[in-house]
């Protein structure tokens, strides 16, 4: 059984969470992105929750989580400590037996496994970029470049009542098939999930777009303004992964272009990358047994 309730951190932040499982069990946490919420691993949750203790927060920002206003609340360092101190709360090993991380929640996940790396033994990506190739592609791929426009949008001051909109069709739209279409999975019943799920703010969820300084470079940027990204770099003592991580890509997600994947092992030794054709950006709601097989198999491996 999927239950509610809220932890509050030494981070000074409470996080709303899903959990299933008893407190004593091997700890699976897991990260959704945006524009998403802990609700989409209830299936996971359900299934994992017999052996292993479930947690699935709503990241600082998102539904009834600690929602701070400014910019700076938002630094990775800060969503990184909300973690590592979520784990220790949920864990008496003070360890997650594996991490399970999309989209944003995969981006604070490979920055836990750097800063933390014997607080979890395993790191599962679900189509989010390692850091290091992120600023790669967003600096030299013109194809990433244009993928990743829609950040410019998502860091202005009004995104949040532009996205409110029209009961969310922007954000809905995040969800459409490249020719426009509404995605088999996008049921009714989900959409009102999603719409009940923003209406609790979405401000805290557009701050991690702001704080972020992994942003393309505008076609009509200046040579100055280029400098912010093309002048950037990431120390490798922050790129670096000592733990074994296993990647599910999907192969047809248009925001995430499939060269982020190239290059990784010079981060991340202990690496297995497994494509899903024909797969979007959406991966939990378009192959959830894919996702439940990868996560068993890889729960039965050793970790060094």
């Amino acid at each position: 059984m999927v239950t509610t309730c809220m932890h509050p951190l030494a981070t000074g932040i409470t996080l709303e969470c899903r959990t299933s499982g008893q407190p004593d069990q091997p700890l699976l946490l897991f990260l959704h992105g945006f524009p998403e919420g802990a609700f989409i691993w209830d299936e996971l949750l359900e299934h994992f929750g017999a052996s292993y203790r479930c947690v699935a927060p709503n990241l600082r920002g998102y539904g009834r989580s600690s929602q701070p206003s400014a910019i700076s609340d938002y630094r990775a360092k800060h969503l990184v400590d909300d973690l590592a101190a979520l784990i220790a709360l949920e864990s008496t090993e003070n360890r997650a037996a594996c991490v399970i991380a999309h989209d944003w929640g995969g981006a604070v996940a490979w920055g836990l496994a750097n800063r933390y790396p014997k607080q979890l033994q395993r790191l599962l990506i679900l189509n989010s970029p390692h850091p290091g190739s992120f600023l790669r592609e967003l600096q030299t791929n013109p194809v990433q470049q244009a993928a990743s426009q829609y950040m410019h949008f998502l860091r202005r001051p009004d995104a949040p009542a532009l996205l409110a909109e029209n009961r969310w069709q922007r954000m809905l739209g995040f969800f459409q098939n490249p020719d426009g279409s509404q995605p088999a999975w996008l049921t009714p019943e989900l959409k009102q999930q999603y719409r009940e799920h923003w209406d609790l703010g979405v401000h805290g969820a557009c701050m991690f777009y702001a704080a972020s300084p992994l942003v393309p470079p505008q076609p009509d940027s200046s040579t100055e303004d280029l400098q912010d990204i093309r002048g950037l770099s990431l120390p490798d003592e922050m790129l670096h992964i000592p733990v074994p991580v296993r990647i599910l890509w999907g192969d047809s997600d248009i925001a995430l272009q499939p060269a982020l994947l190239n290059g990784l092992e010079q981060w991340v030794p202990q690496l297995t990358v497994e494509h899903l054709k024909g797969c979007s950006h959406w991966v939990t709601h378009e192959q959830p047994e894919a996702v439940r097989r990868a996560l068993t198999e890889f729960l039965k491996q050793n970790s060094s």
